[in-house]
């Protein structure tokens, strides 16, 4: 057995800690941190501001990120225009790896964000962006950087870049890593070598596993634990065949990319950025920047206080959807091979303007009767199915105030079928973990279910 099947096997088989254990460690670092996040009005943020001239919000140093406005015209007309954030520099989330006694495992941190619901979350080893890394707040460095990218760096598994939300952000992408050390690490406190089944079933706990840690998740290759003598049920068994059946597949990898690629020959819109000032409907007001009708997302300001980060105390804004998400995919056995509903789903800020979303992908503020689709509507508004996953996870505390989603695997049978419309396809686990080898393929949230997916092996 491979040292990645060995650490996807038992929960605690070969584990460093047990479960119990990384329940004590979590404890112990909820108790360490001293944490606090308020909101403040806009005019109390330091070294950030409102540009005269464009109304973008943005900091002193020309770094870090801006909140400016996006302009989308559909078929030659102005639609409509929402503030988005621009971050274009490359951030690295990167997970350190290692095998003990042959079972990989993962160098996990507890990481405080200010925009965490519950402040502290399982995250990568690193998790830096741009400005952080070459120290423009004038902090320390991420702790273990320099294994990604440095005269230490480990062998690397996994480098690809990934985006992120193309309704919320500006084209942004990540570099997703994963990188093998062999030699010994010193472990700090807020760190701990985790295996990937115990990850993954931490990954049924609400808001435990964050974002960033369940994209770089999503791009290491799976591999199926044996589980010799251990029964599954026909839906296990349809799961394992989706994993290592890469040939028997409803359309070939030739027809799915054809697929996609139709579908972005299908956009007739543009996007592009415009000063902040110049977007209609939205006004600012001492704490908040938002939409008249209070649907979608705000824009606050906060001042966190943090002991364990390189910074302990700064103010930002961040974006504050108004709602929770939900992102779905129905999953269901075609000839004894499980295949889940794909999504060829514009975003106005994505970098190639269309990447494969889950069957069902809701922004915070839209409800099922507000979807034009009338497939998709049906599918929400029915009540068919056995859920197999379903749990409640937060979205990028660095950026986002309390942004969650409701994700879920939804397993149907012949009330769904296979015949779907145009921007739906049917494909195996296998064929979109291949995908995962190249960027701009799957979205975050189709990322984020994918790790979720594995819980269920």
């Amino acid at each position: 057995m491979t040292a990645l099947a060995s650490s996807a096997e038992g929960t605690d088989d070969g584990a460093l800690m047990t479960t119990a254990e990384i329940h004590g460690w979590w404890a112990e670092r909820l108790a360490a941190g001293r944490f606090d996040v308020r909101r403040i009005p806009f005019s109390a943020l330091d070294d950030w501001s409102f540009h005269p001239d464009t109304g973008n919000l943005g900091h002193a140093s020309g770094r870090f990120f801006t909140i400016e406005g996006l302009r989308v015209r559909d078929g030659g007309a102005d639609t409509w225009a929402q503030p988005i954030i621009n971050q274009p520099e490359i951030g690295v989330l990167g997970i350190v790896v290692k095998r003990f006694d042959g079972v990989l495992h993962c160098l996990m941190q507890a990481k405080m964000e200010p925009g965490n619901v519950n402040t502290l979350q399982i995250s990568p080893t690193v998790q830096a962006t741009r400005s952080n890394y070459t120290r423009v707040h004038r902090g320390a460095l991420p702790p273990y950087l320099d294994l990604f990218m440095g005269e230490r760096r480990g062998k690397v598994l996994v480098d690809v870049l990934q985006s992120e939300q193309g309704a919320w952000f500006w084209r942004k992408r990540n570099r997703n890593m994963v990188v093998e050390v062999t030699g010994d690490l010193p472990v700090l406190e807020d760190f701990a070598w985790l295996t990937l089944a115990q990850i993954r079933e931490l990954t049924r706990i609400e808001n435990l596993v964050n974002m960033d840690a369940r994209t770089v998740l999503s791009c290491l290759p799976f591999e199926m634990p044996e589980r010799p003598g251990r029964p599954r049920d026909a839906f296990g068994e349809a799961l394992l065949r989706s994993y290592r059946r890469p040939q028997d597949t409803l359309h070939t990898a030739g027809e799915a990319l054809s697929w996609f690629t139709e579908a972005k020959t299908r956009c007739d819109w543009t996007a592009r950025l415009v000063p902040l000032d110049s977007v209609k409907g939205w006004e600012r007001g001492e704490y908040e920047l938002s939409e008249r009708d209070g649907r979608l997302f705000e824009i606050i300001a906060v001042e966190v206080e943090a002991r364990t980060r390189e910074v302990t105390r700064w103010t930002q804004p961040l974006l504050h959807p108004c709602g929770q998400g939900r992102a779905v995919f129905l999953a269901r056995p075609i000839d004894g091979v499980l295949h889940l509903l794909v999504q060829a789903r514009p975003e106005y800020g994505l970098v190639d303007m269309v990447e494969m979303a889950p069957t069902v992908h809701l922004p915070p503020g839209v409800e099922p009767h507000d979807v034009e689709d009338a497939f998709l509507r049906d599918v929400l508004l029915s009540r068919t199915g056995v859920t197999r996953y379903d749990t409640v996870l937060s979205e990028e505390g660095g950026r986002f105030y309390r942004a969650l989603t409701r994700y879920q695997i939804v397993e149907v049978g012949d009330e769904i079928p296979i015949d779907v419309p145009p921007n739906f396809r049917w494909m195996t686990v296998r064929q979109l973990l291949d995908l995962l080898h190249h960027g701009h393929y799957l979205n975050i949230e189709a990322r984020s279910l994918l790790a979720c997916l594995h819980s269920l092996c």
